[in-house]
């Protein structure tokens, strides 16, 4: 193969070179219909970096920065070798929203995208990684949202070409925001100057974000899940159906943070030429996000067991303290039974057809009953 390839994922077990999609990732809940992780409509997100003439299929976005200035925006697709023919220190963005194979190899000869590559970016399920290719790189990764209400995990899968001159971005549905990602870059233009290295920190430091805050909120519904199982009321199978949903969005986002851990370390090594002086901090800031992270989910994993253990631990109190009160109010209850059984003879006793035999048999079982009940009572048995 006229082109190395180097697959720098944490996962253990690695594809084969045909580039073919997993489902390590995957089943995934997508996102809303209609709407980003923000709740925003993903039309009118970015509308001014739009392109209106695109030789893709799909909707296309770009901008160009030259000296760490913004210079132009929404111009169309057909003018970028334009924009890099003028000037060395001109980098582009290019955004494409769930395109096909058709599109992608429309701009396969003008960025010299390997042919693996643009097929990754296209397939769905791919792990979270780092190819590594002659003239580009590869990135694939998830941005990541819990909905509370049904405490299930939506991810937005989304790929992006990095090459020295050019950050292009695929994303296969609209979850990921791009209108915050512009925002975020157009917030740090004092950072622009850093060329691809500061458009891609813009890229991770919203998908760490995004998974960071995942992680939070996992965190408060299971410290509020915590809680309803001491409450008086009996949560019953709520408590456990909401354990194993949390449970399961946990095991899924594992899967979507650990693997950030070794591409945010491999994106600051000095022979990719990426990370500048001024950029390292940023992206090390970057990376002290994804170790909180993903040490936050290993607690998390553990916490979600021992809500479980601690469930069935409770159920298994709440039974004998069930059990202890009715043994108890059964011995109470055998009491008259044994001395109606006692004066049912059929044979002389004393007492036997006499007035006083009766009043003492009630007296009895009177005495005996509440005897017992305080006798129980103090014990805490009732």
């Amino acid at each position: 193969m006229a082109e190395a390839r180097a697959d720098v994922t944490v996962n253990d077990t690695k594809t084969a070179a045909d580039g073919r999609a997993d489902n390590s990732a995957g089943p995934r809940a997508r996102p809303a219909e209609g709407q980003t992780f923000a709740g925003r409509d993903p039309a009118a997100a970015a509308t001014a970096a739009c392109c209106a003439q695109t030789p893709t299929r799909c909707p296309a976005r770009a901008r160009a920065w030259r000296h760490g200035t913004l210079v132009a925006e929404g111009f169309p697709v057909a003018q970028i070798s334009d924009y890099l023919a003028e000037d060395d220190t001109t980098v582009v963005w290019l955004d494409l929203a769930d395109p096909d194979l058709a599109d992608l190899e429309v701009l396969t000869e003008e960025f010299g995208l390997h042919p693996l590559a643009v097929e990754d970016a296209v397939h769905e399920h791919q792990r979270a990684k780092l190819d590594r290719y002659r003239d580009h790189l590869l990135l694939s990764a998830y941005a990541a949202h819990l909905d509370t209400d049904s405490g299930e995990l939506a991810t937005s899968e989304l790929a992006a070409f990095i090459t020295p001159r050019a950050l292009i971005t695929v994303r296969k549905d609209d979850g990921f925001d791009v209108g915050r990602l512009v925002e975020r870059w157009d917030t740090s233009p004092d950072l622009a100057a850093g060329g691809v290295g500061f458009l891609l920190h813009g890229l991770l430091d919203q998908i760490v974000d995004g998974h960071f805050n995942a992680v939070q909120t996992l965190d408060d519904e299971i410290e509020d899940l915590q809680d309803s199982l001491f409450s008086e009321a009996n949560p019953g199978l709520e408590v456990q159906r909401r354990s194993f949903e949390l449970r399961k969005s946990l095991v899924l986002l594992r899967r979507v943070v650990l693997p950030m851990r070794e591409v945010v370390n491999t994106l600051m090594r000095r022979d990719l030429h990426l990370v500048d002086d001024t950029l390292a901090p940023y992206f090390q800031d970057v990376y002290d996000h994804v170790l909180r992270a993903t040490e936050w989910t290993e607690s998390l994993r553990d916490l979600v067991t021992t809500i479980l253990e601690t469930r069935l631990t409770i159920q298994g109190n709440r039974l004998n303290e069930i059990m202890k009160k009715l043994t108890a109010w059964a011995a109470i209850i055998a009491v008259p039974t044994a001395v109606t059984g006692f004066y049912g003879q059929n044979v002389p006793y004393p007492g036997f057809q006499q007035p006083w035999g009766f009043v003492s048999s009630i007296a009895l079982i009177i005495v005996i009953g509440v005897g017992l009940y305080l006798t129980f009572r103090r014990n805490d048995w009732l």
